[in-house]
């Protein structure tokens, strides 16, 4: 998946509430120290993602229009973000739910609402368990 050792700058932030965009914002540049770009749709997430070139996509599963499940398939169709890992963020966290986005390509699960504090450590975590498998 990654190659291992190169560390996690560029973050794509893909949510339709203003207010937990924020949060994750804050969470994620002030605390974690990452360079983020957020979308308030998959739509302007499939117009920004070749200039801003992310490492990794942080997606909110409900969203109007195009939801978090159809824009990582959009994303997966272009050829330079084929693999590039997806995170999915949800209130929706009943087992069979979390197996369902991990099965349509996500490498992990985040519950809604998260923890601001604790947001840019798990993202970590999950990129650094990315490393080892690959």
């Amino acid at each position: 998946m990654t190659e291992t050792g190169i560390e996690l700058e560029r973050i794509m932030l893909v949510e339709d509430e203003e207010d937990i965009r924020a949060v994750a914002e804050l969470a994620l540049e002030a605390v974690g120290g990452f360079t983020l770009t957020t979308c308030e749709s998959g739509q302007k997430a499939l117009e920004t993602i070749s200039e801003f070139d992310p490492q990794l996509i942080v997606l909110d599963v409900m969203m109007p229009g195009m939801d978090g499940p159809s824009t990582l398939k959009a994303i997966r169709r272009h050829p330079d973000f084929s693999d590039t890992p997806a995170i999915f963020m949800t209130a929706k966290v009943q087992p069979d739910e979390v197996d369902g986005y991990l099965s349509q390509g996500a490498v992990a699960v985040i519950p809604k609402p998260f923890d601001p504090m604790a947001l840019s450590d798990r993202i970590r975590e999950i990129w650094d368990n990315l490393d080892q498998e690959g």
